[in-house]
């Protein structure tokens, strides 16, 4: 036995220097088994079918030939499979996405919609087979026409209102010595993370165990037990190793089918999306068209601001990419709305993605911040700190911190902002036209309540378990570090434990809340566990634990508006002969509460940055009007930003103003850098061409058709 002291002499600091991932040699040597590698004995396999049409009914899924074939078990469709309960609110405070709940009646609501699941002895012979099934439908004439105007748009609350208004629009408007009204487009995105979408279902003993890749098992065990009836009991979800998710990886088709064939066979069934299907199955980020009116007096003092952003969802599931908030939080003015619509498309569901609602949002209200600049004659940095709002725009709540003029003089100093000529179209190297722009960034710090468990050994070591969900962003390295500080202890001696709905419940990898919650979570099962501890008495050998739950401390979190900030630079270079553009180099200063592990943060901005780098000039999903697919649903095909693509980006933060009514003090750094970085680009692209482009990506038929002084 090992003696345990709750009161050591020294105190590690291991919060806020830098670690390398303490699972990262398991990653590169191959040892981490991600979801669709992990072996299970009399393991069979399921293929999904989607529809071929965009709008119908099925008529008929001829399964006889198909049953025939080698190694073939089954074939699930709307005609045999179980039925599912899909009415009821899950825990993330919205009923489940309809298109997991698969095979249910005979409708196809969009081209790729699960129709079939052919399960087999191996995958070549389930594909081989799914490929070969013959599904007949009665075709219906389909709309997926997205634009502005549309009669049939609707505000929606999401987890924000749909609308907020305050003062009098048209007399602010009329009061203004500058307006700017223009629209702003972003297009159809996709997650494209590294690692597919896989689950294992199997049946234990009574119990139904899923091997999955999710960004929280918790969320996924409380959608199956209300899908498929089962007590909460019954169901373990395990996730250890995801390769990335950036909002898609919730309850799909996939887990539901997996569950089901496992059911019918009382043998483990594993289901894995190719690339193509997630196109069609995991959701994507709803193209935008956003109008922003702003009107200001003389000296760019907004008086009137209106933000409108109209975005997509399909005709089974309601979802709104919240655009507008953004506006809610950043820009105040006496009069002031926002709206959130949505329009319902024959197309697959929209979901969560990196910054939902902030990135398209900003990159629209900050276009139009900097619109205003060049029409006041003020310089867009010094614009924004005189828009500088002390309370929140329409909560009236005070900011816990709020730090964008600190972040804008740091890097406007970094950057060398100084000596920016304001004129566009004066800087030229050879063909290449160069300017810089700069944008403003903000993304909630909320919390979830979760659960842990600390562990002290009796060979002296800490065991940490909790349902956090490392998607990549380095959470099981952060939390290793969270815990070896409020141990006293180097964080060698900590090991933790993540991934397994067994733990208890925890928040979800999502929001840029995952680090924030469980460090929470495990900072009070240390205190718990500390107070358990005798000083000089042995551990025993099953060891001590303690748990913790914070529901009601977060409940309890004193009402402020809780944001972490940031200042987007860019700088561009466009080619006056191809109208191809490209980024040179990029400064984001953010501030984002504690850093709990600079190197991972540093990745997870820089990360951020270079897909609104992707965003701004490559990433663009196109759908077909003749049959409602996307044009190229692979990687070959939807554009994404390369090695060659990414210049010098860099990160850094400020230390911010600590909030007293914190406890935590952590902000989440995973969606921030993204807010902003299109807007910056975009905001140089003018300053190098003299053109404004308010649709993306800037594609470069786009720079050449739209023209200017030099191009």
């Amino acid at each position: 036995m090992t003696t345990a002291t709750t009161r050591p002499t020294a105190v590690t600091g291991a919060v806020g220097t830098a670690h390398t991932r303490v699972e990262g040699r398991d990653k590169v040597t191959g040892a981490a088994r991600y979801a669709g590698e992990i072996p299970f004995a009399d393991l069979a396999h399921g293929w999904l079918v989607l529809s071929t049409v965009a709008r119908g009914r099925i008529l008929s899924v001829d399964t006889a030939s198909v049953l025939g074939m080698p190694g073939v078990l089954a074939v699930l469709h709307h005609g045999n499979a179980p039925r599912l309960d899909v009415d009821y609110v899950g825990m993330l405070g919205v009923p489940p996405d309809p298109t997991a709940a698969v095979f249910q009646n005979d409708r196809v609501p969009h081209a790729g919609w699960p129709v079939a699941l052919v399960v087999a002895e191996t995958p070549e012979q389930a594909r081989e087979a799914a490929e070969a099934l013959v599904v007949t439908y009665e075709e219906e004439p389909h709309d997926i026409g997205f634009h502005a105007g549309r009669p049939d748009a609707h505000p929606v609350d999401g987890h924000m209102p749909g609308v907020t208004e305050k003062g009098d629009l048209e007399a602010g408007f009329a009061a203004s010595a500058h307006v700017v009204d223009a629209e702003y487009t972003t297009p159809e995105e996709h997650h494209a993370m590294m690692e597919p979408h896989a689950a294992t279902a199997l049946w234990d003993g009574g119990r139904l165990e899923v091997v999955d890749s999710n960004q929280g098992t918790t969320w996924v065990v409380d959608e199956l037990v209300r899908m498929f009836q089962l007590e909460p009991s019954a169901v373990r979800v395990r996730s250890e190793h995801v390769g990335g998710g950036f909002g898609s990886k919730g309850v799909r088709a996939h887990q539901v089918s997996a569950v089901m064939a496992a059911t019918l066979l009382q043998r483990p069934v594993r289901v894995v999306l190719t690339r193509r299907q997630m196109f069609s199955l995991t959701g994507h980020r709803s193209p935008t068209t956003q109008r922003v009116r702003l009107g200001a007096d003389a000296d760019g003092r907004l008086r009137a601001l209106d933000h409108r952003s109209l975005s997509r969802t399909s005709t089974v599931w309601e979802f709104v990419e919240p655009s507008a908030g953004v506006a809610r939080v950043m820009y105040d003015a006496d009069a002031h709305r926002t709206a959130n619509e949505v329009v319902r498309l024959d197309v697959p569901s929209p979901t969560w993605m990196r910054a939902p609602g902030e990135a398209p949002g900003s990159f629209a209200l900050e276009a139009a911040l900097d619109e205003l600049a060049e029409r006041c004659g003020v310089d867009p940095v010094e614009l924004r700190l005189r828009n500088d709002p002390d309370r929140g725009p329409v909560s009236g709540l005070p900011f816990a911190g709020r730090d964008v003029a600190a972040c804008f003089r740091e890097g406007a100093r970094r950057f060398g902002w100084a000596e920016r000529d304001p004129r566009p179209g004066v800087r030229r190297e050879g063909r290449w036209l160069l300017g810089t722009g700069t944008a403003a960034a903000s993304f909630p710090a909320g919390a979830l309540p979760s659960t842990a468990a600390v562990t002290a050994e009796a060979d002296g070591t800490f065991t940490v378990r909790i349902a956090a969900a490392d998607i990549g962003t380095g959470a099981r390295t952060a939390l290793t570090l969270v815990a070896a500080d409020a141990l006293r202890v180097e964080p060698d001696r900590v090991r933790v434990r993540i991934g397994d709905s067994d733990f208890g419940p925890a928040g979800i990898a999502g929001g840029s809340m995952g680090t924030r919650s469980w460090a929470w979570a495990v900072t009070a099962a240390v205190e718990e566990l500390r107070e358990r501890l005798v000083p000089g008495a042995p551990v025993p050998p099953e060891g001590i634990t303690a748990r913790s739950d914070t529901t009601a401390a977060v409940a309890g979190l004193a009402q402020k508006e809780r944001h972490s900030f940031g200042a987007q630079f860019a700088e561009v270079a466009v080619d006056v002969t191809t109208g191809e553009v490209r980024v040179r180099r990029m400064l984001g200063i953010f501030s984002a509460g504690r850093i709990v592990n600079p190197l991972t943060a540093r990745g997870q901005l820089v990360g951020g940055m270079v897909w609104g780098i992707s965003m701004a000039l490559h990433e663009e999903a196109v759908r077909d009007g003749a049959s409602g697919g996307l044009y190229g649903p692979d990687l070959a095909g939807y554009h994404v930003a390369t090695h060659a693509d990414v210049p010098v980006v860099e990160a850094d933060w400020l230390e911010g103003t600590p909030d007293p009514d914190d406890p935590v003090g952590i902000k989440g750094v995973g969606e921030i850098g993204i807010v902003g970085a299109a807007a910056a680009i975009a905001n140089a692209v003018w300053h190098a061409t003299g053109v404004r482009h308010r649709h993306l990506p800037i594609r470069p038929d786009r720079v050449l058709r739209a023209g200017g002084p030099r191009v």
